[in-house]
């Protein structure tokens, strides 16, 4: 009954957040305070809180202009896998040693998974965004594309302004609302804010300490196993079934092995259980076994690309040598991948967006296609299959 309940009050909560979204700034303002005293807060609070709001025209435009995400697995993880980086990570890998020790036997994450993040979102705390936050969340709130995903941020932002760990005038971040070295969402403080450095705050802003205990603790939240694997570099058997590949399908370890599948670099880990083959761009590329610690890093970020080059990136981190990029077939442009998704779409496929991005959607699409075609089943769109399309 409890979890009818909750689920009853979620989808009550996302039509709430959609009737709401679109509306006139002064409406929607109106609304969401209206909102938070309803859940207890004290009406002067909300009004200082909420008081010199506005909309930020350039949050939607970031959100729009994400073109960088179709960008192919291998171009990139080149582009953000800089030597810049690497050399800052083992840098700061040395520096906070102690903290980094903490997180591991407090949470089960390792320092290369931590420090892939801390990279790509900050360089290492240096550019943390110049949005401010809270303006950032109402602006992704009103809007209607993910109303129901920013609103629940408003009020955990809100919570933390009462708690005195968050300015609403002075607090910022990414253009999403996250806040800190390795941008957290307030939601995500809320639940996994924890003190590194023992002064009994929590500053994400600038305790490196607090960031990294606070990251290791949210992933551990998240679900993340400690002591298992997340992503391995492997080599493929010329005889793969390649319809069995895919983030959609996975297989016992010891049924890939069976296969012909082996690391290439050491060996497979039956013992981590499930596991699935990803090929990011086509069996001619470099190929990976992905275990069950790698969901977990669709809850940080959703794009495939970047999921894939972070849990790349810490192995990178922790020693494995860089992938064997192989010889991978010619892909399509944004547009082309938009034409393709409109051909998918038009096959009945669920492709979600039209946005040119080759997402898990879109690969499953192709898959069954190339499938259907007596292709290479590799889930990676090639002109010759736009064509034939």
């Amino acid at each position: 009954m409890y979890y009818f309940f909750l689920s009853f009050f979620l989808l009550c909560y996302a039509s709430l957040a959609s009737a709401t979204c679109g509306t006139d700034w002064a409406s929607f303002i109106k609304n969401v305070k209206q909102e938070a005293v309803a859940q207890g807060y004290p009406r002067p609070l909300v009004t200082r809180f909420f008081d010199g709001a506005a909309q930020d025209p350039k949050v939607i435009k970031a959100d729009r202009q994400q073109g960088v995400f179709q960008k192919d697995f291998i171009n990139f993880s080149n582009a953000l896998i800089s030597e810049n980086r690497l050399v800052h990570a083992q840098k700061n890998a040395a520096k906070y040693a102690t903290t980094f020790d903490r997180v591991s036997r407090d949470y089960g994450i390792p320092p290369g998974v931590l420090l892939a993040f801390w990279a790509f979102e900050t360089d290492f705390g240096v550019n943390q965004g110049n949005f401010n936050a809270l303006n950032a969340l109402l602006t992704l709130s009103h809007d209607c594309r993910r109303p129901d995903l920013f609103r629940p941020q408003v009020f955990a932002a809100l919570e933390l302004y009462k708690r005195g760990d968050f300015d609403p005038r002075e607090t910022q971040g990414a253009w999403a609302g996250e806040i800190g070295m390795i941008q957290m969402l307030p939601k995500d403080i809320l639940d996994s804010g924890t003190d590194g450095d023992g002064d009994d705050q929590v500053d994400l802003q600038s305790s490196a300490e607090d960031a990294l205990m606070s990251g290791g603790h949210m992933l551990r939240r998240l679900g993340w196993q400690a002591g298992a694997p997340w992503l391995q570099e492997i080599e493929l058997p010329k005889n793969l079934d390649l319809t069995l590949t895919g983030l959609d399908k996975s297989l016992p370890v010891s049924r890939w092995q069976a296969f012909g599948v082996t690391g290439r670099h050491g060996p497979l880990q039956p013992s981590a259980g499930q596991a699935s083959v990803l090929l990011p761009v086509g069996h001619k590329g470099p190929a990976f076994l992905t275990y069950r610690n790698f969901n977990v890093y669709f809850e940080w970020n959703q794009s495939l690309v970047y999921v894939t080059t972070a849990a790349y990136f810490a192995t990178l981190l922790s020693g494995a040598p860089r992938f064997d990029p192989g010889t991978p077939d010619t892909g399509l442009t944004g547009q082309e991948m938009q034409a393709l998704q409109q051909k998918l779409m038009a096959r009945g496929h669920d492709v979600g967006k039209i946005d040119g991005i080759l997402g898990s959607k879109t690969r499953a699409a192709v898959q069954a296609e190339q499938e259907r075609f007596n292709l290479p089943a590799d889930a990676w769109p090639t002109p010759s299959l736009l064509n034939r399309l």
